[in-house]
């Protein structure tokens, strides 16, 4: 974990460094390496749209990554010389240590990080820079930088939702065993206990993660446009030096394809919508009407007009900022939606949905734990909401106490609603009622059907695997402390 932290930590200040680099000028841009075709400069408004360093520049680690491979491959086979191999590395480096020192200087010719790269690289070992192109093209290029940062982007939002898992279970474990509703239709519907509910968002966050790892499997680098190359390149050592399992099998679906950032912003998206229902209670539990939960003032806001409020504009913008990664993907599917087989500049945006989705869920995971690490819980509201007679959150055990006196289901269901409507009727709840009015509901109730109808009587008697029971709580918080670290 350690590892990792210090790998996120990396990548955050390369984010950074990125964000603070000055943006290239506007209009047509001088030395362009990919002019020679047309006369005079690009039109300002094409070159506008067109260009995407501002954005793809935080993917400098994976796209310097890809070209040593790349650099080192093209000399291992002979197809430039390992002397000018040996010069395209140590350049590489030198400008991968511009970047991370912040000094690396953009210019209007680079329209994209790979240009920038390109013409730096030359300008530091002179004609061999030139070289580095040879049977690659920028369309296998950014497809490897991608994959590359998928990688990256995965664990890092799998470290924040461990710390955000890690945050819900000291809750678990410190308040586990307070009684309160669980809702249906925001209903109260039977009792359970917190760490039931605090559980449930761990495993909902576990699944979510499963879905946004990432593998490097298939290495697109060496498909070249999408019709591969006739020079004799080796793609098993590139994805063997990048850390794939294996280059990809076909080259057209390998630069035309984004299926692997659907699959991890699906994952995204997932964790969105968890972290957005968690806001959902946050704000519900933390209202006056429930009052289940006080946030602390770290993590509360005020009003501009009204002194006494106490706001959880955290738990409502976890709300608010799901949207923007549940959109993200949507985009991303819309951007592919309608394109032939091949490369299109369409795919330019596939980036800014990435970097959108990963920045917003990295901000949302943040704030939860931000939240979670500074919350009381209130026992005795939530037991109240239990024990309110009017809610009669005990009807479905009268009903299985007669199921296990051999009365069908459905029978049983029908007299325990009976007994509701009597006890709305006298105004108590069902435990108020006397033992004749349960037998009148039906023969099979007796005595013992007192026993059953308490609050703490429910929740232990759900001991079924999986149950909300306190026993079964603290099990699962045993499984997930040795899980989790």
């Amino acid at each position: 974990m350690a590892a990792r932290s210090k790998k996120a930590a990396k990548r955050r200040a390369s984010k950074k460094t990125a964000a603070k680099r000055t943006s290239p000028k506007k209009g047509a841009a001088e030395g362009d390496l990919l002019r020679g075709r047309f006369a005079g400069g690009i039109h300002p408004a094409l070159d506008r749209i067109n260009r995407s360093y501002d954005t793809d520049c935080r993917m400098w680690p994976q796209d310097i990554a890809g070209s040593i491979a790349h650099a080192t491959m093209l000399g291992a086979q002979g197809i430039v010389s390992k002397a000018a191999a040996r010069r395209m590395v140590k350049g590489l480096q030198k400008v991968a240590a511009e970047f991370a020192s912040r000094t690396f200087k953009p210019k209007p010719s680079d329209e994209d990080i790979h240009m920038a790269v390109e013409r730096r690289l030359t300008e530091l070992i002179g004609p061999d820079g030139a070289r580095l192109h040879t049977a690659r093209s920028r369309n296998d290029q950014v497809a490897t930088d991608v994959r590359l940062y998928l990688a990256s982007a995965s664990e890092s939002i799998e470290m924040y939702v461990q710390q955000t898992q890690r945050a819900l279970l000291a809750l678990a474990e410190r308040d586990g065993e307070y009684v309160l509703p669980f809702y249906t239709h925001l209903q109260r519907a039977q009792p359970v206990v917190l760490g039931h509910v605090l559980l449930a968002y761990i495993e909902m966050l576990e699944r979510d993660i499963v879905t946004a790892r990432y593998e490097l499997d298939d290495c697109p680098l060496g498909s070249c446009a999408g019709a591969g190359t006739s020079l004799p390149i080796d793609r098993r050592l590139t994805a063997k030096l990048l850390g794939f399992k294996r280059p990809s099998p076909n080259s057209l679906e390998a630069v035309s394809s984004r299926s692997d950032i659907a699959r991890v912003l699906s994952g995204f998206a997932a964790i969105g919508v968890t972290l957005s229902r968690l806001g959902a209670d946050l704000v519900l539990w933390s209202s006056r009407e429930f009052g289940f939960a006080r946030l602390g003032d770290s993590v509360s806001t005020g009003s501009s007009i009204m002194p006494q409020k106490r706001n959880p504009d955290g738990a409502e913008l976890l709300r608010a900022k799901a949207t923007r990664v549940t959109s993200a993907l949507g985009r991303l599917f819309e951007v592919q939606r309608g394109l032939p087989m091949g490369y299109f500049k369409d795919l330019q945006e596939d980036k800014t949905a990435l970097f959108e989705a990963e920045d917003a869920v990295e901000e949302m995971l943040e704030v939860a734990c931000a939240m979670l690490g500074d919350i009381a819980f209130d026992e005795q509201r939530m037991r109240a909401a239990v024990e309110d007679p009017s809610g009669y959150l005990l009807a479905t055990e009268a009903a299985d106490f007669l199921v296990r006196a051999g009365v069908p289901f459905r029978e049983a269901h029908e007299a325990v609603g009976g007994l509701v409507r009597a006890a709305e009727k006298a105004g108590v709840g069902l435990e108020g009622l006397p033992l004749e009015t349960f037998r009148t509901a039906h023969k099979k109730f007796d005595a013992n059907v007192m026993k059953v109808l308490t609050a703490d009587g429910a929740v232990k008697a759900r001991k079924v695997f999986g149950g909300p029971s306190p026993a079964n709580v603290r099990r699962q918080v045993v499984r997930w402390r040795k899980k989790l670290g």
